[in-house]
């Protein structure tokens, strides 16, 4: 099975978490923290910074990994390494996502999460919650 390895920007603004929607493919609809593949030689903090600033126009800074994720689809095996980021400069503009939308730990759970993100989602918590281990 082929393994298709992505990065997602957990953004993080005071106790809120920036989650977006697929607008497009196969997964079109489903909502996913935001990122993409890596390219050729990027660290996963360098392909995060370039995905979010092609994605939505927004720098970021990237910080704690949160986790990496490997999660199998029926065509591919997913690996996503998972960093909580914040706004350095930039709006999120909407540039490839059908909708976005800011979450409290309260609602994390009111979007349909697509499989691979929702696996995240209780390690998130934790980490919202500040517990002492991931």
């Amino acid at each position: 099975m082929k393994t298709i390895e992505v990065v997602a920007a957990i953004i993080k603004h005071d106790d809120q978490i920036f989650a977006t929607q697929r607008g497009y493919g196969e997964f079109e609809g489903g909502w996913e923290f935001p990122g993409g593949k890596m390219e050729a030689g990027e660290t996963p903090q360098e392909a995060l910074i370039r995905e979010i600033k092609e994605e939505l126009e927004t720098d970021i800074e990237v910080g704690d990994l949160i986790d990496t994720v490997e999660y199998d689809y029926p065509k591919f095996h997913l690996k996503m390494h998972c960093f909580i980021c914040s706004i350095k400069h930039g709006d999120l503009v909407l540039k490839e996502h059908e909708d976005a939308k800011w979450l409290t730990i309260d609602t994390l759970d009111t979007v349909s999460w697509l499989p691979a993100d929702l696996s995240l989602i209780e390690k998130l918590k934790c980490y919202l919650k500040n517990c002492q281990k991931l």
